[in-house]
């Protein structure tokens, strides 16, 4: 009973937020709290556990051992109150609070940012936060509520769920293919550029999705962001392969080879598992399920006899792009 009596609740928050962070100065911003405090709660929990917790070094904190089983504790606990929380609010008539909605920035700013009036109508007191992000969200660490991603995550804790699937075409600006010629079958891309990522910022390999229909293009404009390599193509400068949510309503884009050469990603949503029954997760989850699932933009057709036309195709491709 003395150990537990000894255990400061606020501290294991701290300590949270200091391993997630991995700096002093992370979780004092977080906590809107300056860095000797965090120090010195921490060395307060340390104290009271009688463990170290984290190996620290110029470069900021990493959990050791002990923090590691400390975390996995934690993590439960804060889960616990955040669902009593929600549970003693439950009977009120208002769905309110926020909700951390984390995904890359193409289909954050190009399909998602502007379909949330929905939502806020219904629930005017809910407030969901838009993060972008280009590599792998973690729900289990609270890095946000929601992680759409073109994958599905690895790891436990995550209650995960495909909600459909978008195509991905070429695309080029008029004044481009008038001045380079429009392509009429695969092995034409040889004379054109391209525009795609960087490749040494990429960081999660669902957006390399250029490879999968040429091999080794010659790159006229990279760029770490979707919208600006949309853009760049836009004014003339290469073709660009793009979802078909971002070019929804654009007249500058003109298809190129759509119906021989494309590709797709799926579309998961990510909850932690201890969360997915709160109201407003709930709330905001039930809506992005209904709204892909009802959009026949995220709803590509993968079956059958045309995906195994585009592989073949796509293999003719790289045939000529390497014997010429």
């Amino acid at each position: 009973m003395q150990e537990f009596n000894s255990l400061d609740w606020d501290d294991l928050k701290i300590f949270l937020h200091a391993a997630r962070g991995g700096s002093l100065g992370s979780a004092a911003k977080r906590l809107r709290v300056d860095q000797s405090t965090i120090s010195r709660r921490i060395a307060h929990l340390e104290c009271a556990l009688g463990a170290t917790l984290f190996e620290r070094s110029p470069q900021g904190l990493r959990v050791n051992e002990a923090g590691e089983r400390l975390l996995c504790h934690a993590e439960r606990i804060e889960s616990a109150v955040i669902a009593m929380h929600q549970d003693v609010q439950r009977g009120g008539s208002r769905m309110a609070g926020r909700v951390r909605l984390a995904t890359m920035e193409g289909i954050a700013s190009l399909y998602l940012a502007f379909r949330f009036a929905p939502l806020r109508q219904r629930y005017p007191d809910l407030t969901v936060e838009l993060l972008t992000s280009p590599q792998a969200v973690s729900v289990n660490r609270r890095e946000a509520d929601i992680f759409l991603s073109f994958f599905r995550p690895p790891g436990q804790g995550m209650a995960s769920e495909r909600l459909g699937s978008f195509q991905l075409a070429l695309y080029g600006s008029r004044d481009y293919l008038a001045r380079e010629g429009m392509p009429e079958r695969p092995a034409d891309l040889a004379r054109h550029s391209f525009v795609t990522y960087i490749d040494d910022l990429i960081q999660l390999d669902s957006v390399r999705w250029l490879d999968d229909i040429i091999r080794n293009p010659p790159v006229s404009f990279h760029s770490n962001s979707m919208i600006a390599q949309m853009n760049a193509a836009a004014g003339g400068i290469g073709l660009v392969l793009l979802p078909s949510f971002a070019v929804a309503g654009r007249s500058d884009l003109v298809p190129v080879l759509h119906e021989k050469m494309s590709t797709t990603r799926d579309v998961w949503i990510n909850v932690h598992s201890d969360l997915q029954f709160v109201p407003r997760i709930r709330a905001v989850s039930s809506y992005l399920k209904a709204m892909f699932k009802s959009d026949p933009l995220m709803q590509a057709d993968t079956s059958g006899r045309k995906m195994l036309d585009a592989l073949l195709v796509a293999d003719a491709a790289v045939v000529a792009f390497e014997s010429g």
